[in-house]
């Protein structure tokens, strides 16, 4: 089959399309064909060795796919072949034609839902339901601040947040930006690139600060916020798509009394298995209903799968972008 392999970390541009073994699944596992797969801010800092998680090389990148159950291994009862499911792995697998998983992170996938749409619900959304739900334990009528509003998991996090019921503020760096997070449920709009997000923030609440702040950025943005933050608020920290690790000056959580909270759904899911399912389902249920929905800006050939990674990891992307097999493509 063709995967893409990560020999040794490194640069995107030295990941490597090639032939490799078909992948055999053992006790508990299952062989999936790949349909199509997410890419996510974390599959680029993975190849790099950037990421908490660090597998032994050579591996196949790619967190979350959709596929098409191809092979079940010993004890595997609840999937059958020919079945279409979602799934995530813990940093790998993904970027190829098949992957072997654990089959407890196998989710049968309603029929309504494209393969396109299905690839992307995951990791994005995942991330921020579990970020807003577990974490912050958002509530109706409390102001989400969103920090790259108009990224994978920046929309999602817009989308949940009116859900759950809050007012939700979106932080973008250009217009088209803002327009797009508009577009999917944001009340209120700061240009950080032109505006004082500290100050808008504080505007936009009339003095109070933010209950809650989804930060997938980090950088200077984490910093405006941290100061911008109402008394009981969750800073929640998700990422760092800025490049820079912030530092917290923790007099001001003290100061303030509001928290800064770490959210890792991989983590989440690994350990919880229950909640996870939970949320899955609750994320599927606002799908149907249109609370919930994807921003796809552009589908990949596996070959270019290197080009998407450079564009998440340069922040060129609004939504998400999706790979699919070159075969499925030309078909």
């Amino acid at each position: 089959m063709k995967a893409i392999v990560c020999e040794e970390f490194g640069p995107i541009e030295t990941l490597a399309f090639k032939d490799v073994e078909d992948p055999q699944p053992g006790k508990g596992e299952v062989c999936v064909k790949i349909l199509a797969t997410g890419v996510n801010y974390p599959d680029g800092l993975l190849v790099q060795g950037l990421y908490q998680v660090q597998p032994e090389r050579p591996f196949v990148p790619g967190f979350e796919f959709c596929g098409e159950v191809e092979t079940l291994g010993e004890g595997v009862k609840h999937l059958k072949p020919g079945q279409r499911v979602i799934c995530s792995s813990p940093g790998y697998g993904g970027f190829a034609e098949k992957a072997v998983i654990n089959a407890r992170m196998a989710m049968p996938v309603m029929d309504e839902v494209s393969n396109i749409d299905a690839a992307n619900i995951m990791c994005a959304h995942g991330t921020a339901h579990h970020a807003l739900k577990q974490r912050a334990r958002l509530k109706s009528g409390e102001t989400l601040v969103v920090l790259g509003a108009a990224g994978g998991t920046g929309l999602a996090a817009v989308q949940i947040g009116k859900a759950m019921g809050a007012k939700v503020i979106a932080v973008c760096s250009s217009e088209d930006k803002l327009a797009l997070a508009k577009a999917n449920g944001a009340d209120e709009l700061i240009n950080y690139s032109q505006q004082d997000l500290k100050a808008e923030i504080k505007t936009l609440t009339d003095g109070k600060g933010a209950d809650v702040v989804y930060d997938p950025v980090g950088g200077d943005a984490f910093d405006a916020c941290s100061r911008a933050m109402a008394r009981n608020g969750r800073l929640l920290v998700v990422g760092f798509a800025s490049g820079r690790i912030p530092e917290l000056p923790v007099n001001l959580a003290l100061v303030k009394e509001y928290s800064v909270i770490g959210v890792f759904w991989g983590s989440f899911a690994t350990h919880e298995p229950m909640p996870f399912i939970q949320n899955m389902q609750e994320l599927f249920g606002w799908y149907r209903e249109g609370k919930v929905r994807l921003e796809t800006d552009e589908v990949f050939p596996l070959s270019r799968t290197g080009e998407a990674l450079t564009r998440v990891l340069n922040r060129q992307v609004k939504g998400k972008l999706v790979v699919v097999p070159d075969a499925l493509l030309g078909s």
